[in-house]
């Protein structure tokens, strides 16, 4: 199969890079805008050191085209980075030696500080000359352990209109010639297919900001509190409260907007559009809001203790400029709901643990504070990444680890730590220690079928200015 080299030209003062291939012209696959930053980080990138170089593509997908908006090699090992700076580059005959799984976490890593609407599009190699015949292979091995890891543990299910593929660019680190493919990650007998990677300025400038606030109080019941059982009780929770977003009905700027209704319709369309911000609220349906057809059988477990999320969640998604839909903005502010809720369980476990000295769930108990919600721009772009900063953090452990992570130099003054700032006196979390022996879901079984308008329905998401009076999350953990 023939590969996409890229070759670049100069056109009325902009610079594009297009995708050809060779001997012969074919039929182009997947398009990829991508910006310049991004262009300029790689380039810089084949000079560091003698050997190859991995790391992350991260954008927008799209239906029609993909954006490319940053670009963050993979942090070396600490003794890989000692041997660099010993040996002046790592010196290998084969790509053999690349670590999947490290580059997998990385990206896992990295896709807990991506707020709605960004994800991990693929990976990027930087090779010498005589490794450019194993890169293909290497790419693939990469790109679908990386979909694996980020898939594991997600409690939003895919739909028909995400993307199945994942781009690789593969790049010689002395000729700079590039080479574009993509891959289909739900067909693991798929080839690589051509790819069309265009250069542009700003790609992100005009991005639409969708944000809100979810206030959160969900009450899972443990049918045992060993460690053995916590994880289940856990995820099962989870997951059932995600199926409950993921039904909910989602307001922008209060109206409920068609699925396919452009929501920059209306704004001045000029090169230099200001980014405009959309306030969202996302309601579930109380019982009398049910269909009639959405019957469900009440269940009866043992119940030894309760794990309750309570507080107020800022959330944020960015949708690109080119078209967008209600729907692609809908479904980008649940999924960011969704994600941040799980990190921040995840985070909190493993924090106790390391403090604990303990893999041993069971002597977690009592009030526990979730990660705060951080957000910072990034330099020369139009939208923020964020990070999760536990009590015991400053502002520098998050401007070290957005460096580690994604490879960018962020000040630590730009860091916003307002929008889930918690006031003097937080809300306390009332429990009681006593628990019923059975606990019964409050889903009715039946509901009247004309009762469907949207006040038979509950805000969970506010609107942004509810967030500077909002406590700090918490998570409560009851042991017997």
């Amino acid at each position: 199969m023939s590969g996409c080299s890229m070759t670049t030209s100069s056109s009325d003062g902009k610079r594009t890079t297009q995708c050809t291939t060779e001997p012969f012209k074919v039929r182009m696959g997947r398009s990829y805008i991508v910006d310049e930053l991004v262009e300029k980080y790689l380039v810089n990138l084949k000079a560091i050191d003698a050997s190859y170089i991995t790391g992350l593509l991260i954008g927008q997908f799209s239906p029609q085209k993909d954006f490319v908006v940053l670009a963050a090699r993979t942090p070396p090992k600490e003794k890989e980075a000692e041997g660099s700076s010993s040996n002046g580059g790592r010196t290998v005959s084969s790509l053999d030696d690349i670590d999947v799984q490290w580059v997998s976490e990385h990206a896992k890593q990295v896709s807990h500080m991506l707020p709605g609407g960004l994800a991990v599009l693929g990976v990027f190699l930087v090779h010498p000359p005589e490794l450019s015949k194993e890169a293909q292979n290497s790419l693939r091995r990469l790109i679908f352990a990386v979909d694996k890891r980020l898939s594991k543990g997600r409690l939003w299910k895919l739909t028909e209109d995400d993307v199945p593929e994942r781009v690789m660019l593969q790049m010689c680190s002395k000729s700079r010639k590039a080479i574009c493919r993509t891959f289909d990650v739900q067909d693991p007998k798929s080839s690589a297919k051509p790819a069309d990677w265009k250069y542009q300025t700003g790609v992100s400038a005009s991005w639409q900001v969708l944000q809100c606030s979810a206030d959160l109080d969900v009450l899972f019941p443990m049918a045992e509190t060993s460690s053995s059982n916590l994880d289940k009780c856990t995820k099962d929770g989870l997951q059932r409260w995600a199926n409950q977003i993921e039904t909910s009905i989602c307001l922008i700027n209060g109206k409920r907007l068609p699925d396919h209704f452009d929501v920059t319709a209306g704004q001045k369309k000029n090169s230099k559009m200001a980014q405009s911000k959309l306030q969202a609220q996302i309601l579930i349906p109380t019982k009398a809001g049910l269909k009639a057809d959405q019957r469900s059988t009440a269940s009866v477990q043992a119940c030894k203790g309760f794990l309750t999320v309570k507080g107020v969640m800022h959330c944020r998604a960015y949708i690109h400029s080119n078209k967008p839909r209600a729907c692609q903005a809908v479904e980008a502010i649940k999924r960011d709901l969704m994600n941040t809720v799980s990190c921040r369980t995840e985070m909190l476990f493993e924090d106790l643990f390391m403090k604990e000295g303990s893999s041993d769930r069971g002597g977690v108990s009592g009030q526990q504070p979730l990660p705060q919600r951080v957000f910072a721009p990034v330099p020369g772009t139009g939208f923020c990444v964020c990070d999760y900063m536990f009590p015991d953090e400053s502002l520098v452990d998050v401007s070290e680890r957005f460096k580690e992570m994604l490879d960018c130099d962020i000040l630590e003054e730009t860091i916003d730590t307002t929008q889930e700032a918690a006031p003097k006196q937080s809300n306390i979390v009332d429990y009681s220690e006593e628990c019923t022996d059975n606990i019964t879901s409050e889903i009715p079984t039946e509901a009247p079928e004309n009762q469907r308008s949207l006040q038979t329905y509950v805000g969970v998401a506010v609107a942004t200015g509810v967030a500077l009076l909002a406590t700090a999350a918490s998570l409560l953990y009851l042991s017997d």
